[in-house]
C-alpha cells in the first residue's frame, strides 16, 4: 500500500530536507584562521569536530559524527546537489515509464580500498541492510518485489506498486545514508557492528591509528576515481588535494580556538567564541567542510 502520494511525499521530503540543511549549517559554524589557505597534495588536514568518533558503522546509527565518517571512507549510488535533486555518483540511473523499475548502472573504474572491484551484488547487499534499519528505505522495501544485481555492473530494483520518493531516499545524507560497502561486510546482521572497514569512497580508514573518542586518521585512496562534474553539494567529482585528514575532538571550546589561531589544526565544528577576534567564520556548514574539505571546489 502507497503510505503517501508523490507529490505530498516530495513535499514532506523538500520541507525535511530544507530544515536539516539550516539546522546544520546553523548550528555549528566551521572557523578558518585569517589567511588560511586549502591545502595542497602532500600536505595534512587537523580538523577539530563536534565530538569523538566512536562507533564506526554508518548504517546502525544516526549520530552525525559517525555520518561523517561514512562519507570519508565509503560512496553512495546517488547523492543529492545543492537544490537537493537526485543525480548520478557511483551509477547513473534509469526509472521505466510506469515508475515500478529503477536500473542502477555502476560507473567504470569503482574499486574498493582492498582494490577489488565494486560490483551490483555489493551494491545490492548495502541496499540490502540498509533497508533494514533506515525508516525511508523501510518504505521502499515494504512496495519492493526485487532487488538484484543482473549483471556485474547493473542493479535492478522492482517495485510492486510506484513509489515516487525512492530516490530522494535513497540520495538522501541523512540520516542514515545508504552507504556501499563490500557484500561480505553488507552481509553482517543489521543488529551488529561491522568489523570490516574497507570502504568505496575517496579516503580510507586508518584503523591502527583509530583512538575512539579521540582522534582519527583517513588516508588518500590513490584509486578512487571521482565523477568528472564539479562538487555540488553532496554530488559531483570528489577530488583529493591532501594526503591525510585527522579528526580530532576537543571538548572545550576555546581549546579548539587556540589549536586553529596556534595552527594546531585547520578547521573547527566549535562555534566562534567571543573572545576569540583573530578568527572568522567561513560562510557554509562544518559539517560540509569537514566531509569535503579535501575536495576541489568546495565553497569558500
Amino acid at each position: 500500500m502507497t503510505l503517501m502520494s508523490h507529490d505530498f511525499s516530495r513535499s514532506i521530503l523538500a520541507r525535511g530536507r530544507t530544515i536539516a540543511a539550516a539546522a546544520m549549517l546553523a548550528a555549528s559554524t566551521a572557523i578558518i584562521p585569517a589567511g588560511a589557505a586549502l591545502a595542497q597534495d602532500g600536505e595534512t588536514i587537523t580538523a577539530v569536530m563536534h565530538s569523538g568518533l566512536r562507533v564506526l558503522d554508518p548504517i546502525i546509527t544516526t549520530a552525525h559524527i559517525t555520518r561523517n565518517h561514512g562519507y570519508m571512507i565509503y560512496d553512495v549510488l546517488v547523492a543529492q546537489d545543492k537544490n537537493f535533486t537526485p543525480q548520478p555518483q557511483m551509477a547513473e540511473f534509469a526509472v521505466s515509464d510506469d515508475g515500478l523499475t529503477y536500473t542502477f548502472t555502476l560507473r567504470d573504474g569503482l574499486k574498493f580500498h582492498d582494490g577489488e572491484p565494486v560490483t551490483a551484488a555489493d551494491a545490492v547487499a548495502s541496499l540490502q541492510r540498509w533497508g533494514k534499519r533506515d525508516s525511508g528505505g523501510q518504505l521502499i522495501f515494504d512496495v519492493t518485489a526485487s532487488l538484484e544485481a543482473t549483471d556485474d555492473k547493473t542493479v535492478t530494483w522492482t517495485l510492486s506498486e510506484p513509489f515516487g520518493p525512492l530516490l530522494d531516499i535513497v540520495s538522501k545524507q541523512s540520516a542514515v545514508p545508504p552507504f556501499i560497502m563490500p557484500a561480505r561486510v553488507a552481509e553482517t546482521s543489521a543488529d551488529e557492528a561491522i568489523t570490516d572497514y574497507t570502504g568505496s569512497g575517496p579516503f580510507v580508514f586508518v584503523e591502527e591509528e583509530f583512538e575512539p573518542g579521540v582522534s582519527v586518521t583517513y588516508a588518500k585512496f590513490a584509486d578512487y576515481v571521482p565523477r568528472e562534474e564539479p562538487v555540488d553539494w553532496m554530488a559531483g567529482g570528489k577530488v583529493v588535494n591532501v594526503d591525510t585528514v585527522k579528526w580530532v575532538a576537543m571538548p572545550d571550546a576555546q581549546t579548539a580556538i587556540n589549536a586553529l589561531v596556534s595552527g594546531r589544526s585547520t578547521i573547527s565544528s566549535k562555534r566562534r567564541s567571543t573572545c576569540c577576534r583573530s578568527s572568522r567564520p567561513a560562510p557554509t556548514s562544518w559539517w560540509r567542510c569537514a566531509i569535503r574539505l579535501a575536495i576541489r571546489r568546495w565553497a569558500a
